[in-house]
């Protein structure tokens, strides 16, 4: 059913019981007149309609500018006001409120948020190599107030200074270096460097890190880098191997040489003691000498034949006996069988004692006597 529609309930939105709706203007006029009135206006004329009408707007108009200033701040943020574009305060998280626009203005600076800018370059090594360097540097706006008044466009001045801080690295290194054994470095140092400089600028921007994506060299030299790499791993693991050879060598040579000089140091004190025992049995062997010559110098004889007859195996054979004995190995035989004579090798050479004399292999009488004198 249409909401013109009379034949319903007879009830039109617009139409309000025969009475002809109010014209904007009506309701414009009304309102003037409520303002005219409550400024004090009673006259009622049209002019001081039109007075009122136009006070309201002013009020309503500065009312609604005044509304402008209010701003918030978020938690990550800061609020860097301005009057007249100079610099008044800088405002922290919460609902703030400030002379509207153009007297004062709020510029909003993240200082927790991680910016990301990748840069590519192409330069020269320090012996005069290209080289083309990828990397990612992150950055977060640190300072408010300087990154908004000490610098002049500061991301800008972010990127040119990062050129100029890895051109100070890399020139300064050489394209193997670069590329294979301290390639870590290049961040870290260009971070160092870049850091240095923007402290310096007061740019209010700190480097939180740099990432090497990609630090190639130029494909007519990639052979010539590789064969530079393998002799430098091939130099690293002969230096293991030698010191390797070096530890276990080392302490060998050094326990030999002690150990010689050990058995030096014994040999030593052996042969001074021997010398020093020679030297006093013969100086109490003189003293007997002196008091009895002949008694030891006989002594001396019999001791020493006797030493000479303990070393060696003793066979006393008859000279003018015959026979097949005398080509036989008597000394080996008795050697084996331990010093002893058998029954029967007693029996072939005779039993006799062999100092006896007269008898078969043994000694005459006079050297018999002179042996029993002896003993």
């Amino acid at each position: 059913m249409a909401w013109n529609d009379e034949s319903g309930n007879g009830k039109n939105p617009w139409n309000r019981g025969g009475q002809e709706p109010n014209d904007l203007d009506k309701i414009v006029q009304n309102w003037q007149k409520r303002l005219t009135a409550l400024l004090g206006g009673g006259g009622g004329s049209a002019a001081a309609a039109a007075a009122g009408g136009g006070y309201f707007l002013i009020i309503f108009a500065i009312a609604a500018w005044g509304l402008t200033g209010f701003y918030r701040i978020d938690e990550a943020e800061r609020g860097i006001v301005q009057r007249f574009g100079a610099y008044t305060e800088t405002t922290m998280p919460g609902l703030h409120w400030h002379l509207p626009f153009p007297i004062e203005t709020v510029d909003k600076v993240n200082t927790i948020v991680v910016t990301n800018y990748a840069y590519r370059t192409e330069m020269l090594t320090a012996d005069m190599q290209y080289v083309f360097i990828d990397m990612v540097v992150q950055y977060r706006r640190s300072d408010p107030y300087d990154f908004s008044f000490k610098v002049v466009l500061p991301e800008q001045t972010l990127e040119d200074v990062t050129e100029s801080a890895l051109r100070e690295v890399v020139g300064t290194s050489e394209l193997d270096t670069l590329v294979t054994g301290r390639r870590e470095e290049i961040a870290s140092r260009t971070k160092e460097v870049l850091q240095s400089t923007l402290d310096s600028y007061e740019a209010g921007i700190t480097i939180t890190s740099i990432s090497l994506e990609n630090v190639n060299y130029p494909q007519g030299v990639q052979a010539a880098v590789d064969d530079a790499q393998k002799a430098r791993n091939d130099s690293e693991r002969y230096l293991l191997v030698a010191d390797a050879y070096a530890r276990d060598i080392v302490p060998k040579a050094e326990g030999q040489s002690a150990r010689m000089l050990e058995d030096a140091l014994a040999y030593k004190e052996r042969v001074i003691a021997d010398a020093e025992g020679e030297s006093a049995r013969f100086e109490s062997l003189l003293v007997e000498y002196q008091k009895a010559p002949r008694v030891t110098r006989d002594r001396l004889y019999i001791d020493a034949i006797e030493q000479v007859y303990r070393n060696s195996n003793k066979v006393i054979i008859d000279s003018k006996g015959s026979g097949n004995l005398l080509y036989l190995p008597i000394d080996k035989l008795i050697q084996n069988r331990g010093g002893v004579y058998s029954s029967q090798q007693n029996d072939r050479l005779g039993s006799a004692d062999p100092l006896a004399p007269g008898q078969a292999g043994g000694l005459d009488e006079s050297d018999a006597r002179e042996r029993r004198t002896r003993q």
